[in-house]
């Protein structure tokens, strides 16, 4: 996977693994289990957060890639 396509996809599966833990601790009465949740969900947006950035460094860098080699092609 390209960019940060990795870390997004593991974000979404950490914040699903997390609302579900979390859902079954309250449903439970569980409160460890309910804290894992949350902290699952928070890793989700960490790690998603980390996918977008590299998605935009990546992006960036291909623009400027290009602007380079418009530079390069014009100065020939």
């Amino acid at each position: 996977m390209s960019g940060g396509t990795g870390d997004k996809l593991k974000g979404m599966v950490d914040k699903a693994t997390g609302s579900a833990k979390e859902a079954v601790g309250k449903a439970t009465d569980n409160e460890r289990l309910q804290s894992e949740g949350q902290v699952d969900q928070l890793k989700g947006h960490g790690n998603e957060f980390k996918g977008d950035v590299k998605s935009t460094a990546n992006d960036l860098g291909d623009k400027v890639g290009d602007k380079v080699d418009d530079l390069r092609r014009k100065n020939q």
